[in-house]
């Protein structure tokens, strides 16, 4: 395939006809990364949302107080350091040298406090920070204080967590902007710039190296954390919506990297010795199926327990990643197996062969009166697309009246947000998948909580659940923590605030000629060409 044929495709080809011939040279000139993401991100705001498209390019722009490295160790990042005095109810944390934002201005105390309130406000890590914490201020333009109810010694943890949402920091006057409305200007102090004005909706986003941008003198780059070098001149997300296309642009040259290749293409990228397959987060994805529990016919915990009965992760884990048992892992809980709060206590719900007469005469009995239950079909994400397949016809066995609803990742994303009944334009069931780092404790896990409407998307209301996790927070040590983290599955288990769906391991595809990637999600700094 030539590169005009790749390029000049549908909304790129209209891209490509108004840019000035001034632009395309010095894009071709510039060092370029181009680059394949899972979807077109659609949100730009990463605390509105936990897409990780969002978070990903939200990564590009915008830094945080706190990295961390690859032993899950959260290290300073735009903080030089911090103190902790009053029996660990004070927190002092000193902005270090050479922060600026994107506009040129200076990055200050009060902007990170204004950033670490915004995203409090809609994050389970943030929300359980802000309530342990008395007073949040900026007593001078280079310090940030905490000071504390109680102590609360995940605090870094908390400020440097990579999943979504992560504590982005940005300008005061965007921080003020309500974390219930998505802001659309992208004005950060990270490592690249938003260049809006060769974005593409549906086709490419563009990110520009911060030529003033200063990284940590000191550490080592890890995920997050240490030195963030940025050595592409611009990075292009090339959204392709086809995934024969993608593999013949991977093939032939005309893009350097792809996120998330299907399983059914990666022998064909295996195969040429250009390019390099490899699965790069070693706590993997947790599949899971969010159930809406505003409406019915999930608001009954009887049928939701009822519908685990129906789930073979088995299938779900070969629809997302293929036969290979080495690329997934079953049963899987609510925890990363790999870290230390996983077990299997609770899962034995998913052992045995799934009688779906069984689970159709439960759900009946239990009082399904035949409603039409939505499921949202990421049709431009193939993982999420073929998981969904796999619950749909799961649905149908179980006699449900299924709402087949095909839709994009963007849209799904915008949707999932709404609170109206499925009658009226909202859902029932979404899956998605989070990183295992997501998922390795009760207070970052988005998908624990049981607040309701305060909640996440699903909304669901499970006290029992929020009382283990404050016991967790609150425990004295890691065995203590271990015994109450599965306390806390046995009791997901009951309450189904979601169904897990097992756990995969998905690798990325890359030229060879790539190096020094980092582990984890995609990382645009570091990286460089050989």
């Amino acid at each position: 395939m030539k590169r005009r044929t790749f390029l000049a495709t549908g909304a790129t080809a209209t891209a490509m006809a108004t840019m000035t011939a001034p632009a395309i040279g010095r894009a071709a000139e510039a060092k370029v990364l181009r680059f394949v993401p899972q979807s077109d991100v659609t949100i730009l705001d990463p605390i509105w949302t936990t897409a990780y498209v969002t978070r990903n390019h939200g990564f590009m722009i915008f830094d945080t107080l706190y990295g961390i490295d690859n032993t899950y160790v959260a290290r300073p990042q735009m903080v030089a350091g911090h103190t902790v005095e009053a029996d660990g109810k004070q927190w002092t944390l000193t902005l270090r040298d050479g922060l600026a934002w994107h506009d040129g201005t200076k990055v200050l105390a009060r902007d990170c406090v204004a950033s670490i309130k915004r995203w409090g406000a809609r994050d389970p890590f943030g929300q359980t920070l802000i309530a342990y914490t008395d007073e949040l201020t900026a007593p001078d333009d280079k310090t940030i204080r905490f000071r504390l109810k109680k102590p609360f010694p995940l605090l870094p943890d908390a400020l440097g967590k990579p999943g979504s949402n992560f504590c982005a920091m940005m300008p005061e006057r965007l921080a003020n902007i309500s974390p219930f409305t998505a802001i659309t200007e992208m004005v950060g102090s990270g490592p690249f710039k938003w260049n809006a004005k060769e974005r593409v909706v549906g086709s490419r986003a563009v990110y520009e190296r911060n030529t003033a941008y200063v990284p940590r003198p000191d550490g080592v780059a890890e995920w997050t954390s240490g030195p963030k070098v940025a050595y592409f001149d611009r990075v292009e997300w090339h959204v392709i919506p086809d995934e024969s296309t993608k593999a013949n642009a991977m093939n032939t040259g005309e893009v350097d990297w792809w996120e998330n290749p299907t399983a059914d293409i990666l022998p064909l990228l295996t195969a040429n010795p250009k390019l390099k397959v490899k699965v790069k987060d070693p706590t993997g994805t947790m599949a899971t199926m969010r159930l809406n529990q505003l409406w019915p016919p999930f608001d009954n915990p009887v049928i939701r327990r009822a519908l685990l009965h129906a789930i073979n992760q088995k299938e779900y884990m070969i629809a997302a990643n293929g036969t290979d048992p080495k690329l997934w892992h079953v049963p899987a809980g609510v925890f990363c197996p790999e870290l230390p709060m996983g077990s299997t206590a609770g899962l034995s719900v998913f052992e045995g062969k799934r009688d779906y007469a069984k689970v159709a005469q439960e759900i009946k009995a239990a009082g399904y009166k035949g409603e039409k239950v939505v499921l949202m079909v990421p049709t431009d994400q193939a993982v999420l697309k073929a998981e969904c397949d796999v619950a749909a016809d799961m649905l149908k066995k179980i006699g449900m009246n299924l709402d087949y609803q095909a839709m994009d990742w963007g849209t799904l994303v915008q949707r999932r947000a709404q609170e109206r009944s499925p009658e009226k334009g909202g859902w029932n069931i979404f899956i998605t998948g989070w990183s295992g780092l997501d998922e390795s404790n009760p207070v970052g896990h988005v998908f624990l909580r049981g607040i309701g409407k305060k909640g996440m998307m699903g909304w669901p209301t499970a006290p029992k659940i929020e009382a283990l996790r404050q016991e967790w927070i609150d425990a004295p040590n890691l065995a203590a923590q271990k015994k109450l983290a599965m306390a806390l599955q046995r009791q997901a288990m009951h309450d189904v605030p979601y169904v897990p769906l097992g756990q995969y391991f998905a690798p990325t595809a890359y030229r060879k000629d790539l190096v020094d990637m980092l582990n984890g999600f995609v990382i645009f700094w570091n990286v460089r060409k050989a």
